[in-house]
């Protein structure tokens, strides 16, 4: 076979079940080697073979919202079909709360006009989540707290306010 023949058959190889903890390890590294495409894609590799994983949907929904604000995606499953996919009512609504947070951060670092108002509007969001995770949280589990903290800080520490109603911010 030829160089050319072989780039022209791109199937994807199986990964084996013997091997999911140790490549789900590796996706946890890529990610906090600040590189969410490969952490993605070996998640991807890992549902092929074991579908429905929470574990590593969650690392899968965590790598996705790494690249909220880059750009570029690795696939096209959506964040909000990853999420649907988390069986826990606690887990889905925290995680959907931890993707709010990152965009309303994308928001805050891209700036721009009426970035204030989207980032605020986004932590929000994200505060929502996580008081309605709070109630649902497994004893001695405080983490939506800590993100519903965070969130009240970042609006602080960046002055962020409220989009202006429409009928406030008219001339008269």
């Amino acid at each position: 076979m030829t160089s050319a023949q072989t780039t022209n058959t791109r199937e994807l190889k199986q990964l084996s079940v013997d091997a999911i903890p140790a490549a789900l390890e590796k996706a946890k590294h890529y990610r906090l080697l600040n590189e969410p495409d490969a952490a993605e894609s070996i998640c991807r590799d890992i549902l092929r073979a074991k579908p429905n994983d929470q574990e590593t949907l969650i690392v899968l929904l965590l790598a996705m919202s790494d690249h909220i604000g880059q750009g570029y995606t690795v696939a096209r499953q959506t964040i909000g079909e990853v999420l649907d996919q988390i069986e826990d009512d606690y887990r889905r609504i925290y995680y959907s709360g931890i993707v709010w947070e990152r965009r309303a951060l994308a928001q805050l670092k891209q700036g721009g006009p009426g970035s204030g108002f989207n980032a605020y509007d986004c932590l929000q969001d994200a505060m929502v989540c996580f008081e309605q995770a709070e109630k649902l949280r497994p004893a001695g589990n405080d983490d939506a707290m800590l993100r519903w903290n965070h969130c009240v800080r970042l609006i602080e520490r960046n002055r962020l306010e409220a989009r202006p109603d429409s009928e406030e911010f008219q001339l008269e």
